[in-house]
């Protein structure tokens, strides 16, 4: 195999069942050069056993960023595997989204010098999340709107997500009320422009720290690509017990401070004031 362009970074939180899954779709994609680097805030041991496990069956190499659980620190420990990536270019997405077997390809396709690329995801309910098989993934039976209806999926017009050609998903892609904002779960851009802005801002937990990220890359002048109908992915639904008010609004004060001041830069990232 060539060696990897592209490195995509997972999250994940001790939720190795899903994890599995996600890793299953990496390994089903058209467009092979890429390594996965799974920033982990802090799992216990079956996530560490499952990478060990699936680094003997899947095709591409896995870097594994681990610290000590604090809580939730996503912000923290992606700044750690954005430092741990090897390439020039970097897709980010969670350990609860399978991709389709497109999705790094359309990343590839689309990505362009002084932009960052702008992704959304198809929620599925939790008994559809639970049912999906290693064999519907490799299908790509799990991405098949009558397959999901038939296991329970409701009509809806976001299900164009899932089955839009490119004239479609051009046409959707231009037309879509959503800001081409970055999404933590499907974004991407230059590792260069990512740390030329200091990655996350480290004070920011659960709530907007990905939009901040985009609002500074726009300040630095990076522009952004709508492609939330091109590279699809199917989130796995889950609670959410780390969601808290609080956090919502620290974090919504400093992304008021960013496009105030118009930042381009923060202070708690990658780099941090000596």
């Amino acid at each position: 195999m060539n060696a990897p362009d592209t490195s995509i970074i997972i999250s994940t939180y001790n939720s190795p069942q899903w994890l599995e899954k996600v890793l299953y779709g990496y390994n089903n994609q058209t467009y092979r050069m890429f390594e996965i680097v799974i920033a982990d805030d802090g799992s216990k041991q079956e996530t560490k056993e499952l990478i060990e496990q699936m680094r003997t069956v899947v095709f591409y190499p896995i870097i594994h960023v681990w610290h000590e659980d604090n809580g939730f620190q996503k912000s923290q420990i992606l700044n750690k595997a954005t430092m741990q990536c090897t390439t020039p270019y970097i897709i980010m997405s969670d350990g609860d989204c399978i991709p389709r077997k497109d999705f790094v390809e359309q990343h590839v396709k689309y990505r362009e010098e002084g932009y960052f690329l702008s992704g959304g995801y198809f929620m599925l309910p939790m008994e559809l999340s639970t049912a999906i098989t290693k064999e519907d993934i490799y299908t790509e039976r799990c991405f098949d709107v009558k397959w999901l209806k038939q296991h329970g999926l409701k009509t809806s017009f976001k299900n164009n997500k899932l089955s839009s050609g490119p004239i479609k998903a051009a046409v959707l892609n231009t037309i879509t009320p959503t800001n081409a904002s970055w999404n933590g779960h499907n974004a991407s851009g230059w590792k260069e422009d990512i740390v030329a802005v200091n990655g996350f801002d480290e004070r920011m937990q659960y709530g907007g720290q990905d939009r901040e990220l985009g609002e500074r890359l726009f300040h630095y002048g990076i522009k952004s690509k709508q492609i939330r109908y091109n590279a699809v992915v199917i989130h796995l639904d889950h609670p959410r017990g780390y969601k808290n008010q609080e956090s919502i609004n620290k974090n919504r004060a400093i992304r008021d401070a960013t496009k105030e001041e118009k930042k381009k830069w923060t202070d708690f990232g990658i780099v941090k004031p000596t």
